[in-house]
């Protein structure tokens, strides 16, 4: 297929949430005849990748695995592929081995519907993980935990230690699962075969170390009080502290040739178990995310060249529904993306604003409301130009004129609209509030969509938490922002079947 000449649509987020638009997405890239690229993050260390991270090492793959397998017609080879990758060993440990090793010799009825020719292809790279994992054991002080594993992260696993390349190991997912790769890019934010970590500054100086502490924690204890707790400044190369460590546990945990020696124990956590569904708040707002090494240290890795590519050739940039934190903000704080994301000739830079508050986005009390999820997102990428917040965390007026753009120099003022031009939006009980006054004067567009309530169920009865996105309001208004078509059809929240025209919310 020859290469399409429009520029594309580039989509910034991890996470499952983003996923339920992938429908929208190749909607809207199939109407602007153009690629779509989705950038994902690589810091997750949260579920089964804890455990692939803790006895392999290299990047969080968790999310980049799920955009790789889009749905597929019911009854295909497709279909059953798509099951194959997206299934979970049991939560029982013995039961989980057991299952992986029918899958590994070929007989667990997952395999059913698919060739034997592509079957054969797959079962070469668990045979070849398996063997890697065999050769790391270390009974009993060191073996790997199938507990709960995804089958698709495993077999991702396997393919990136036999190729040596992490993008060789997408390509060839995707490619088994039918993604046309020059239609449909899924980029690491990092290209790496290393794992890549992040660290949050809570506004009180707290540190919480790790994406799964800082989005949702599996322990009560994840956020770490500790009057000793040191600085991102002044985090050094010792590793966690021993003092009240129990030694006669680190037997069941730790091998001593398996981690480099100082490095934090505190992301090398085995089967990291969490619930979306129920965290503790965090005491106050997130200030800043920033990236680790293993010993803690901050570091501030470049951005993948893919991605700087496909952003320097965009007619669109989405940053689309998923914490804020830890799966936008990490794709943008890399060196070279807020660059390529304010010089990118895109002229619509869309956020698509979660439909619910998040963990990420409170405490309850001082929830952020829109114009700080615009404000977080131009910090980010200034400080990935290698601006640091500090210098205009009190300063929000980045409004400057266009015929400055090229004069600018390091301390120069950007406008918001660099970074963000409209914000997409539902409303009702439970989503962040859009304050539309303060959009306009940072020059934003804002437009409210249709939405479907979500529902708590509680013993007093249901309490709405926030709006789900309408796949074809969300579509018609992304094709009124690119300019498909005149008009989109939106409603109040919750009534299904009224249908308004669109309202541009600009004052």
């Amino acid at each position: 297929m020859t290469e399409t000449p429009n520029r594309g649509i580039v989509v910034i987020s991890g996470g499952s949430a983003a996923n339920n638009l992938v429908d929208v997405f190749n909607t809207i890239r199939e109407s602007k005849d153009c690629r779509l690229s989705y950038i994902i993050p690589i810091s997750d260390n949260g579920g089964s990748s804890s455990e692939l991270i803790r006895i392999f090492g290299g990047p969080g793959i968790g999310d980049v695995r799920i955009r790789l397998i889009p749905d597929s017609p019911m009854n295909s080879e497709r279909t059953a592929i798509k099951s194959l990758f997206n299934h979970r060993l049991p939560s029982e440990g013995t039961a989980a081995s057991q299952e992986w090793l029918s899958i590994v010799d070929g007989t667990s009825g997952l395999w059913q519907s698919i060739a034997p020719a592509k079957k054969e292809l797959i079962r070469s790279f668990f045979n070849s993980l398996n063997l890697e994992i065999l050769k790391r054991a270390r009974p009993p002080s060191s073996t790997f935990d199938f507990t709960s594993a995804s089958v698709g992260n495993l077999f991702l696993t396997g393919a990136r230690l036999f190729s040596g390349s992490f993008e060789s190991a997408i390509y060839l997912l995707g490619s088994i699962c039918g993604v046309q790769s020059d239609i449909v890019r899924v980029i690491p934010a990092i290209n790496s075969n290393f794992s890549h970590h992040i660290s949050a500054t809570l506004a009180d100086g707290t540190v919480i170390v790790g994406q799964n502490s800082i989005s949702h924690p599996s322990a009560a204890t994840a956020l770490g009080h500790d009057p000793r707790a040191r600085r991102p400044s002044l985090l050094l190369a010792d590793g966690d502290d021993f003092d009240d460590t129990d030694l006669s546990d680190l037997s069941d945990t730790v091998y001593e040739e398996d981690y480099l020696p100082g490095s934090l124990a505190t992301l090398r956590n085995k089967n990291i178990a969490f619930s979306k569904a129920e965290n503790e708040d965090l005491p106050c707002r997130i200030d800043r995310i920033w990236y680790i090494n293993p010993y803690g240290q901050e570091i501030r890795p470049p951005a993948n060249p893919r991605v700087l590519e496909a952003l320097d050739d965009a007619q669109a940039i989405v940053y689309s529904i998923g914490s804020l934190y830890t799966s936008i903000i990490p794709a943008i704080i890399l060196r070279g993306v807020g660059k390529s994301i304010v010089t990118s000739p895109a002229r619509h830079k869309i956020l698509i604003l979660n439909g619910s508050m998040d963990r990420e986005t409170g405490p309850p009390c001082q929830g952020l409301v829109a114009s700080e999820f615009v404000e977080a997102i131009v910090r980010a990428g200034e400080e990935s130009c290698g601006r640091h917040p500090a210098s205009f965390r009190h300063h929000h007026d980045f409004r400057a004129s266009a015929s400055s753009r090229e004069k600018r120099g390091p301390h120069t003022r950007i406008p918001y609209t660099s970074y963000v031009t409209h914000v997409l939006h539902l409303d009702g009980p439970g989503t962040p509030h859009v304050d539309r006054d303060r959009l306009a004067e940072m020059g934003i567009e804002t437009l409210r969509l249709y939405g479907r309530k979500i529902l708590l169920k509680t013993g007093d009865g249901d309490l709405v938490v926030g709006a789900k996105y309408d796949s074809t309001a969300l579509t018609q208004a992304l094709e009124v922002v690119l300019g498909k078509k005149g008009d989109a059809m939106v409603s109040g929240l919750g009534r299904r079947n009224t249908l308004d025209p669109t309202r541009r919310e600009k004052k």
